[in-house]
């Protein structure tokens, strides 16, 4: 059974969000720094649409930034072998160079996120590492119970991406290479488990 925010109206407005960052990324990629009304212009949505998923211009604009650098999967595993360990760990090392690149628009994207989240305006965020995480196990996919699967995928994305670097950083204080050792140590943990 499908979960509830994976179905109807939640997929559209999913959509739409994307539809928006992909609008406004292209418009980046020209040199301009557009107006959220250019961007909902070049996105086929109202100004009053795009209001509703963005605050205001630098909020999607912090987050589009980070589209145009989001690493492509089939980039991050070239020549990557069926092992779902080593593979998570390569999607887990390329979001953390974004993320260690980016970190003060990704923090303002978290930011942006929680507040809006706090108002009831959901959703707040694109979600881009469930993919990943995906394609990197699907070599393995059959060896787990649907359950396990599901389980195990919601477990990765809490350790991987800025939540956890934030946690790292900030509530436990660890450096970039302990951080990463704690990450290794989880990833390998769960993939056991869930096997």
């Amino acid at each position: 059974m499908a979960r509830a925010e994976q179905t109807g109206r939640w997929k559209q407005r999913r959509r739409t969000r994307q539809d928006i960052l992909a609008a406004a990324a292209e418009l980046l990629k020209t040199g301009q720094k557009p107006s959220l009304e250019e961007i909902a212009d070049a996105a086929l949505v109202s100004r009053a649409t795009a209001y509703r998923y963005f605050p205001n211009a630098d909020a999607l604009l912090v987050e589009a930034a980070l589209e145009i650098d989001f690493p492509k999967i089939g980039d991050v595993l070239a020549g990557a072998d069926d092992d779902p360990v080593r593979r998570v760990e390569k999607v887990d090392a390329a979001l953390h160079r974004l993320i260690a690149e980016n970190e003060v628009p990704m923090r303002l994207m978290i930011a942006s996120a929680l507040e809006r989240g706090a108002r009831g305006d959901l959703p707040v965020r694109q979600d881009r590492r469930t993919p990943m995480l995906k394609e990197a196990l699907a070599p393995a996919r059959a060896s787990f119970k649907a359950a396990d699967y599901d389980a195990l995928i919601a477990a990765l994305s809490l350790i991987v991406g800025p939540e956890a670097m934030i946690v790292f950083r900030d509530v436990l204080r660890l450096d970039d290479a302990e951080a990463a050792r704690v990450r290794r140590w989880a990833i390998r943990a769960l993939i056991s488990a869930a096997s």
